[in-house]
Parts: structure tokens; C-alpha cells; sequence
């Protein structure tokens, strides 16, 4: 995990580049900064292997403050692609992503299997590519070597500094696409910097906005879609694609909840169930930790048994702070009516109905259509 605790970075002429930044780059996330240019996020980037020094706070990776760490060896230990590649000319791509590892002395074996199973995991067959020289081979297959030899020594933490901005379209996509499918493989720590609001919804798990120094909001790609912080951050977004979110989780459930006790009587649940009109109920225990649902008709058929005999355990949940786009996904409304949203320690905060879902759906694609 890498911490930033309130960062400044002033420059020689009195320039102050970044105002107490103080985030969390996700450990096995995609971390994405973004903002117009001048807004920092190039320098953030570039203090977390010591290309540049901060002048107050501290920085952390693993716990560890990163100014008693060799500058040398914290480089080494962190994978860096840039955007215009990089690669030495004069050298084999069997050379150019063997770099790393023959710094750090790995044996000859053991460096030719990594660089072939690397070369596999781009889809380019080192049989055809290791001997080649950068020169022939295209720029999307340039930039596939430069996120490869990045990943040659096994680093925890890969810097990506608008790696993909000077390819065309159709290579940028690929290679978009390329990195998350890799970053389910690989589970590294990505800071990833662009300008392209785009790219920064496909790539990211975290998105950072940046402006003039200082971080203006950061949180998910729906996140931000769903609830922009100020003004500048929808503009930024863009009104197009401010439409394109779906409601949060949060938005969606239904917060006032009528619940029982585990330890409540069957009666009891049947009561309430009939009051509310209610299909089923959530049932907690007395901190408030979600035990599961229990429904009116298998209440009223085994009235004489436990609440906990009756419930139905295997459920699922649905996380606060999942997308509505997993919710989907996952679907998990295919056989129940309610379920249950919970936070990080199983505290059950709020349900979902199926009937809420479908109508808040229908409501977003005709939005989408344009009322059509």
C-alpha cells in the first residue's frame, strides 16, 4: 500500500506544484490521476520512486518511509512505463525486458523463462519477437514490450505516465483493454496518470481528479460518474457522460428498514411482516449484523420452529459499496425479491428490492433514449 501524508512540493522559484495531498494508492488496484495539465499529477507520480523530492510530509510504501530507501533500489523495485516507450534501440526485446533482472543478477534460466512467459501473457510468441529489434515491430507492439519490461522483476508497484497518449485509436483500445485484462492476472499496485477522462473510467478501480495542485475527488469510476464533487469536476467529466452512470447502491436501497431479532419469535416476525406488507423480512442480531432474510410464507407453514431454523443463510448480499453495474451483472434479483446491503463488517444498513431496481432501470434507459 502507498501513502501520501500531507504532501507539498515547492520548487526552487517559489512555485508550489502540489498542496497537502493526502491519499491512498489501492494496493492491487489501477489508481488512475487525472486533470488538465499543470494540475500535478505528473509530479505525484514522480515522487513515488524519487525522480523528484517532496518538500514536507511523508510517504509511505508498505509502512515504509520511501527517503530511507535507496533511490537506486526503490526504482528497482518498482516497474515504469512511459509514453514514449523507452525501449533501447541497439538491444533485442529479449534484452530490452531482461534489463531489470540481469541488474539485479537473476540466473540466465530463470530471466529466459520470465521474459518468454511475459512475451505470452501480450499474446506475442517469443519464438517470432525475442530476437527482433524495436525498430521492427509496430508501436502497439512497442508499448506491449515497455508494460512487459516493467513486469520483468516482479515489482509490486508499476508507474504509468500516459503510457498509451501517442498510439492511435485503434492500438490505445487494445492496449486499454489489454492492461485490465493482465491487471486481473497480475494484481499489481498501477498509478496510472492521462488526461483522457475516457480511459480513466475503462482502466480504473480508483480515480484520482486533480486540480491546480490539490485533489479535487477521488472514489470509483461510478462514483464520480454518479456524484461529481463541485462544479469543475463535471465539467471536466463532461455532461455526456455524467449521463452514462447508473445510481449508486447507496441511492438505490431503502434505508428505513423494518427488521427483527434472531432471537425474536416467529409471531413476532409474522406481525411486522403483515403490518409492513411485507413478502420477508431482514432478521440481525442485537449488533446489528446481518443474519440472514426470512420470508412470510415459510414463517407462517413452520410457525412453531426458530427464526434461525427458518432462515435462509445462503443469500447473498450486496456490498455498499458495490456498482450497480455488478449488482446487474451478478444477478442476484433473478431468484429473490429483497436483498440485503451491508457494509464492510456485515452491518446490515439498507435492502433492494427487485421492484425499486426495475423501475429506477427503466427510468435510466429512458433517460438514455432520450424519453423516446
Amino acid at each position: 500500500m502507498i501513502q501520501l501524508n500531507g504532501i507539498h512540493k515547492v520548487y526552487d522559484d517559489g512555485f508550489q506544484a502540489l498542496k497537502d495531498i493526502t491519499l491512498t494508492f489501492e494496493e492491487g488496484k489501477i489508481n488512475v490521476l487525472i486533470g488538465p495539465s499543470g494540475c500535478g499529477k505528473t509530479t505525484t507520480m514522480k515522487l513515488l520512486n524519487r525522480l523528484t523530492n517532496y518538500t514536507e510530509g511523508q510517504i509511505l510504501i508498505d509502512d515504509k518511509d520511501i527517503k530511507q530507501v535507496n533511490p537506486i533500489e526503490l526504482r528497482r523495485q518498482m516497474g515504469y512505463v512511459i509514453q514514449n516507450i523507452g525501449l533501447f534501440p541497439h538491444m533485442t526485446i529479449y534484452d530490452n525486458v531482461a534489463t531489470v533482472p540481469k541488474l539485479l543478477k537473476w540466473d540466465k534460466q530463470k530471466i529466459k523463462q520470465k521474459v518468454d512467459d511475459l512475451l505470452r501473457m501480450v499474446n506475442l510468441d517469443p519464438e517470432v519477437y525475442r530476437n527482433r529489434y524495436p525498430a521492427e515491430l509496430s508501436g502497439g507492439q512497442q508499448q506491449r514490450i515497455g508494460v512487459i519490461r516493467a513486469l520483468a522483476a516482479e515489482p509490486s508497484t508499476i508507474l504509468m505516465d500516459e503510457p498509451f497518449s501517442a498510439l492511435d485509436p485503434i492500438s490505445r483500445e487494445q492496449l486499454q483493454d489489454e492492461l485490465v485484462r493482465l491487471q486481473k492476472e497480475i494484481n499489481k499496485t498501477i498509478v496510472f496518470v492521462t488526461h483522457d477522462m475516457d480511459e480513466a473510467i475503462k482502466i480504473a478501480d480508483q480515480i484520482i481528479i486533480m486540480k491546480s495542485g490539490q485533489v479535487v475527488q477521488k472514489g470509483s469510476p461510478q462514483e464520480i460518474l454518479a456524484n461529481p464533487a463541485n462544479d469543475f469536476v463535471k465539467e471536466f467529466i463532461g455532461e455526456e457522460r455524467l449521463g452514462s452512470a447508473l445510481p449508486s447502491v447507496e441511492k438505490l436501497m431503502t434505508k428505513q428498514l423494518f427488521t427483527v431479532y434472531q432471537s425474536d419469535s416467529v409471531e413476532k416476525a409474522i406481525e411486522h411482516m403483515v403490518m409492513y406488507q411485507m413478502k420477508e423480512i431482514p432478521v440481525t442480531d442485537h449488533d446489528g449484523k446481518y443474519m440472514g432474510m426470512l420470508d412470510l410464507f415459510t414463517a407462517m407453514n413452520q410457525s412453531d420452529k426458530s427464526i434461525h431454523a427458518l432462515l435462509d443463510h445462503n443469500r447473498k448480499t450486496v456490498a455498499l459499496n458495490a456498482g450497480s453495474e455488478q449488482l446487474i451483472a451478478d444477478n442476484l434479483f433473478e431468484t429473490y425479491d429483497t436483498l440485503g446491503v451491508v457494509s464492510e463488517d456485515n452491518t446490515l444498513v439498507g435492502v433492494i428490492k427487485r421492484e425499486q431496481l426495475l423501475h429506477t432501470l427503466q427510468h435510466f434507459y429512458e433517460l438514455k433514449r432520450g424519453g423516446q
